[in-house]
Order: structure tokens, then sequence, then C-alpha cells
């Protein structure tokens, strides 16, 4: 697990006992044959005090689970995407108010449903244009094309003129001007909707700093942060250590949904998504984690200054998910918690239903994984495991009980 020797847990005020509830947890999952495998990690005061790793990584292959076993993040590649876009902040070359029109001038002069069906949707020009805050707190008025619950959702799955950030065969360009000419499902500013707003950022961060996406994130952010197996897809040397990905089938029998030795993970794409393309190691996130904590830092190498990590690490919602949003899929429970610049923020632990400490920030992928960070007990936990949707069973919302209740000082 990274460079991360494995301390004591009441060295840092955790209590081994209860650490250990988490390892019972964890095989009662994967011995109960609805998770394949599971590798977790606890860091507090930048030392790892818990990691176990348990079940398999391919169950088909026999392949036991790895502390360096390669994972499908999906939307945990938010933050990092959001950290890339921040350090173009910070550059001076946008503020956060600016309508993103200034770089894709196809999101100039928006339009907003207003209600019809996918043959005609009726729509009405927007208040205002969408702007880089709207992206980067999902409330953009742009949606998903899984959601399945408006007629704009369904213009995203359209065969013809659809927009595919995950599978696409054209350019980042190309799909995010398609993109600008489906109209929005709110208006800007409005609605906290879940969506490929972070796609759009990717393409921004391309226009920004006149480089692929793929290459500004991983020479600016993912090797200076030596997160080295972290990329948008397996090289052949790694293909070994990739995990495969399941669904819940009948009975709580796991179906395979991405075989790990025919995945399209296993070569580059000419689109790589910012919302949702990463691969990643359960110590490389742990990285991630800790150059946040860090605020900006890690290992003598600064990527972001103190007052920005503050500001992403804020709500920047009036009030929390639920006062803005219709409650519709997303990582994250609506109530009691807010967004911030690329990761939802703990506002109100008792409205969240959830142990917790305000400030704390978080995000998951669409695979089940997961990570949080929390400042004000200076502590991380990542998990690892592959199965799909990460709405199956609430194994986060447990495993953050788990974590909690092990604190003892």
């Amino acid at each position: 697990m990274d460079t991360l020797l494995l301390v004591a847990p009441e060295q840092v005020g955790l209590s081994a006992a209860r650490l250990d509830r988490v390892r019972t947890w964890m095989h009662g999952w994967v011995d109960s044959g609805k998770l394949a495998g599971m590798v977790a990690c606890v860091m507090r005061r930048g030392e790892l005090a818990f990691a176990e790793v348990y079940g398999k990584a391919d169950v088909a292959r026999n392949k036991p689970m790895r502390p360096d076993t390669i994972f499908r993040i999906y939307s945990m590649t938010k933050p990092l995407t959001s950290t890339a876009i921040m350090m173009l902040y910070e550059e001076g070359r946008f503020q956060l108010d600016d309508p993103i029109s200034k770089f894709i001038p196809a999101f100039a002069n928006p339009r907003v449903m207003t209600g019809g069906s996918r043959g005609k949707i009726e729509t009405m020009p927007a208040e205002r244009e969408i702007n880089f805050r709207d992206l980067l707190t999902h409330t953009s008025g742009l949606t998903y094309g899984f959601m399945e619950s408006n007629p704009v959702d369904a213009a995203y799955r359209a065969k013809e003129g659809g927009v595919d950030f995950q599978t696409a065969d054209t350019s980042l360009k190309q799909i995010v001007e398609r993109l600008a000419q489906l109209p929005l499902i709110a208006q800007p500013g409005k609605a906290w909707n879940y969506s490929v707003s972070t796609d759009v950022l990717g393409y921004l961060v391309e226009v920004i700093s006149g480089q692929p996406f793929e290459k500004y994130l991983k020479e600016k952010v993912i090797d200076p942060l030596r997160m080295v197996d972290t990329d948008f897809h397996v090289p052949a040397d790694k293909h070994e250590r990739f995990a495969a990905n399941y669904s819940a089938g009948s009975g709580g029998k796991l179906d395979l949904i991405d075989d790990p030795g025919k995945s399209r993970y296993l070569a580059p794409r000419k689109v790589n998504s910012g919302g949702g393309g990463l691969v990643s190691t359960a110590s490389d996130y742990l990285r991630f984690c800790r150059f946040m904590l860090n605020k900006g830092e890690l290992d003598g190498v600064r990527l972001l200054g103190r007052k920005t990590v503050e500001l992403m690490t804020m709500n920047h919602l009036n009030g929390d998910m639920a006062d803005m949003g219709t409650p519709r899929f997303s990582e994250s429970t609506y109530t009691g918690i807010g967004f911030g610049l690329g990761f939802s923020v703990m506002i109100d632990p008792a409205k969240a239903f959830i142990a917790g400490t305000p400030g704390e920030f978080a995000w998951g992928g669409a695979a089940s994984t997961a990570f949080w960070i929390d400042p004000k007990e200076d502590m991380a936990v990542v998990l690892m495991t592959q199965l799909m949707p990460s709405s199956t069973y609430p194994i986060r919302r447990e495993l953050r009980v788990l974590t909690y209740q092990a604190i003892v000082d």
C-alpha cells in the first residue's frame, strides 16, 4: 500500500479492536458471494492504520484480490479532473463566474427544456449561460443519459447525435460540441443534477492548456502525485492486475459485465472521460487523499495552494443537495450534504442520518468504489471493489459507520 507502512492504530487515536470490525464486515460481504473482493484502507494523521485485502479480483480465473489490483474508478475520476481545472484557475486563465462559451463558443445562448417528448422537446432561452462553477458543482443544467427521467436524457442516449464520453470513437471536441446543441434540463445555477459536467471540464482543460486532456492530467496531476497505476487504460504489462467488473444477478449471484481479459480498458481510447474514465489502485487513490489533506501538497510537490483547496471543499450550494435538486441517481445521499468544486461536502451529519464531520468531503464511482476525507479528524478512507451500480448495496454508509466508530481519542 503506497510507501506508507502500517502503524498500530492506537498511535493515531484509533482502536485496533474496533477497526477489526471492518475486516469482519468485508469478509461477510465477500463470503456471502455478493461482492467478489474488496480493498479498504484507513489513514489518519498521515499514517496508514488499516489496510485489508480480501476475496477475488477475478472469480472465473480464480485470481486473488491484491494490494495493487487495478480498478475502474469511474466517477472518482472527477476530483482529479477538478484538480486539473483548478490548477489552470490558479494561473489566472479564467474566473469561476466566466461563461464557458468564452472557451467553447458552441455553449453560447443555451436553451432549457420546458416540456415535450423526445420527438419534440419544448424549450425556452436560459436566463444566463453556464459558468465554470456550475460545471464544478453539477448545477449546469446538463444531465446523464442513464438517468432515463426526461426527454433530454433520452436525447443523450440517441444513436445519432447522442452524447457518450465512455465509448465514443470520435473526439472530445466533437462530443462536447454535440452536447452543446442539446437543451439543458434546468436553468444554470438553479438545480443540482448529477451530470456530464466534469467531462466538459476535461475538454476545457484541453482548450485552456492547449494540450490533450489526458496528457495534461497525466503530466500535471497523476505523475507529480506519483499515482503510478492511474491512467485511462491498463497497459499490457499490468493486464494481470486488472479486476473483473460485476453486477448483482438473480439470487445475489455475481454477473460478469466487463471481462478484464477483453475489456475496452486494455487499450488507449480516442475520447478520455474526465467524468469517469480512469483506472486506479487503492494506494494510488490514497496518495490523492493525502494530497488533499495536506491542502494541495504531497511529498514536497505542490499542485494547488491552500486557499484553493479550502475553496474547493466548501459547500457552494444554497443549502444541501435536497434543497437544490430532485433526488435522482448520484454517488451520494442528498439530505444534509452539499457540494463543493468537485466533491460532495458534509454539512450536517444529523440531517444526513450518518456519523461524520461537517466539512468532510467525498465521492464514489459507479462500480461501488468510494473515498472520503475528513480534515477535522485528519483521516481518509478508500474503498475499492467492482460491482455496478453503486446503489446495489449500502456498503459505503456501512463502512463510514465502521471507520468512525473506531476513533477513540
